[in-house]
């Protein structure tokens, strides 16, 4: 039997390969925050003439503040009142789930054609004798 060598690629098709593989890392770490899918957002509740004790700080943690750069309680009270948004989108659930199952479906199609065409390059006429 003779020892298996695959079909070359090209440097120009390497380099596209590389280029399209970037794009998607890219785009799929960005596109959820774009479109305003990741991540949650903070939410500050607003303190009307904020001090110190309203915004429930000690003294050690107002030397932090201050260490900080914070001396004035209202430059720091949007930092110390903000609030995870935990609300939910039924709409970005469902849209998660198509992707992930096309991309699964995709997948299965693509492995199943690239692996019955090794088979045929190993073994010729389909892996059957």
């Amino acid at each position: 039997m003779a020892r298996y060598v695959p079909p070359k690629q090209g440097k120009i098709g390497q380099v596209i390969d590389v280029i399209v593989l970037l794009v998607l890392a890219i785009g799929s770490l960005y596109i959820p925050l774009f479109m305003g899918m990741a991540g949650s957002t903070k939410t500050p509740q607003v303190v009307e003439n904020p001090t110190w004790e309203s915004l429930g700080q000690n003294a050690t943690m107002v030397q932090r503040w201050n260490e900080l750069g914070y001396a004035d309680p209202a430059s720091a009270a949007d930092i110390i009142t903000a609030r995870f948004d935990y609300t939910f989108s039924w709409f970005s659930l469902g849209l998660m789930v198509v992707i992930l199952v096309g991309y699964f479906a995709m997948m299965l199609i693509l492995s199943e054609k690239e692996y019955r065409e090794m088979i045929s390059e190993k073994f010729g006429n389909g892996g059957r004798h």
